[in-house]
């Protein structure tokens, strides 16, 4: 799904051990005098239990007295889930069964991101290609790469996907190459077995709800299609087809003109001994994850995670997928023993990721490890860009501009990871989930917490 649909004082805890009871209650009236809570909405706070990590792996010390607590009990989170993490010295401040792997939404796509950077390279590219068929005059193939933003906009005007290769650019290749032939083409061979082999079972996960597909959050993934199969190529959100590479073949036909009058569209395969005569090539990829994490764009993130499985030596299925992901995370030595990839996108309640490993992920982007900067580069900002622009707003405008994070929501839960510049300068990484029965005021309820993030910096404390 698309993830936009949404003075303090501080709290010190103290221990009071047996002695006199007099000396108690100085102690305690003492204490109470500088007590508080840095949630700015009272009227939300609750007494529902959030539970902790059976062992925190968060440590309090005498100078972490800015409590959020209240903030994290928020009926509205429902079942929570949270990592913070100073980014400088490691220490995990607070700890909300944040090592349990859980829904991540579209906050996967972080980690996607982060593989096809480690797999591909931020200057990889796709290349969308036509071919001819000596042993058959007359006929072409249109032989899909993977690249979702092959538009089929006119010329000088543009997609939702800024500056993509163009199928009529493509087609006067073609034309130019049959008119110095005298070829006059009457077949047009589509071919999207670059993923599993086009089979039906790798362009749709199971677990996906069709109402993503027909109310225009995510297309069938197939290796050749146009526009990330937009019937609207110039609006994000714009419902898609269950025929993605026939309208891809219907577009190109149409661009070739005269050149192709009367020739018959046939899904099939490259066939042997078939002579390249004309392609496009794709922006790069770096292009791509920065467009992703801003507006959440679900098609880029899964071909992507396909592009990753085929570079590792994969089928591109869904099968294919968590395997390649993790392998091509090696090298960043986090643990991806316990995560649970179903897709590219987050789209599926089925994915599985711990808070803890999302944000040590997000330690990685803030030191640029292996061109990891080009995610900081797309990642949204808090009231002021992407699916974050509406966001952080009334009592919480004081962290607008402060945090950089990737959103996510789907039918079961909202999440938000990323980065935070406190108000005292520290760096905070951090992952909030938000799952089960939750409604869109969650959005609210993490951004009033994640502000007492903001808020609190290094002397968040875990109690």
């Amino acid at each position: 799904m698309s993830d936009e649909k949404r003075g303090f004082a501080y709290l010190k805890q103290v221990l009071i051990g047996a002695g006199s009871g007099l000396l108690a209650i100085v102690v305690l009236v003492v204490l109470t005098s500088f007590g508080g809570s840095v949630n700015p909405n009272p009227s939300n706070s609750s007494s529902q239990t959030t539970s902790q990590s059976q062992t925190p792996s968060a440590t309090p010390t005498d100078g972490r007295t800015c409590s959020v607590n209240d903030l994290a009990l928020d009926p509205r989170l429902a079942t929570f889930s949270g990592a913070v993490i100073n980014a400088a010295t490691g220490e995990v401040l607070f700890d909300r069964n944040a090592a349990v792997p859980a829904a991540t939404a579209s906050v996967m796509k972080v980690v996607t991101a982060a593989a096809a950077l480690q797999a591909l390279g931020p200057n990889y590219v796709v290349d969308t290609k036509v071919y001819a068929d000596p042993a058959n005059p007359g006929t072409i193939i249109l032989l899909g790469g993977g690249d979702p933003t092959l538009s089929s906009t006119a010329p000088g005007q543009q997609s939702v996907y800024a500056n993509a290769p163009k199928l009529s650019d493509l087609a006067v290749k073609v034309s130019q190459w049959a008119t110095a032939n005298s070829v006059k083409v009457n077949q047009i061979v589509l071919d999207s077995t670059l993923f599993a082999g086009g089979a039906a079972a790798s362009k749709w996960e199971s677990s996906w709800e069709r109402s993503e597909q027909t109310q225009g959050f995510m297309s069938e993934v197939t290796a050749l299609q146009v526009d990330g199969d937009r019937a609207s190529p110039s609006r994000e959100t714009s419902p898609r087809s269950t025929t993605p590479v026939m309208n891809a073949g219907r577009k190109f036909k149409a661009a070739l003109g005269a050149t192709a009058t009367g020739a018959t569209l046939v899904e099939g395969k490259l066939p042997a001994g078939a002579t390249e005569v004309a392609k496009v090539t794709s922006q790069t990829i770096d292009k791509w994850i920065k467009h992703m994490l801003l507006v959440s764009d679900n098609t880029e993130a899964e071909y992507l995670a396909r592009l990753i499985a085929i570079k590792q030596g994969y089928d591109g299925s869904f099968a294919s997928i968590g395997i390649a992901i993790k392998k091509s995370l090696a090298a960043t030595n986090l643990d991806t023993s316990n995560l649970i990839i179903k897709d590219g996108s987050g789209l599926s309640a089925n994915n599985a990721v711990p808070p803890l490993f999302i944000a040590k992920l997000f330690g990685l982007v803030l030191e640029g490890f292996n061109d990891f900067e080009v995610i900081g580069q797309g990642l949204p900002v808090s009231g002021e860009s992407g699916s974050l622009a509406d966001r952080f707003k009334g009592a919480n405008l004081d962290a607008v501009g402060k945090v950089q994070a990737k959103t996510g929501w789907i039918k079961t839960g909202y999440t938000l990871g990323g980065i935070i510049k406190a108000k005292d300068s520290t760096n905070l990484l951090f992952a909030v989930y938000a799952l089960g029965n939750v409604k869109d005021d969650a959005k609210q309820a993490i951004d009033d917490l994640v502000t007492g993030f903001y808020r609190c910096g290094n002397t968040l404390s875990n109690q």
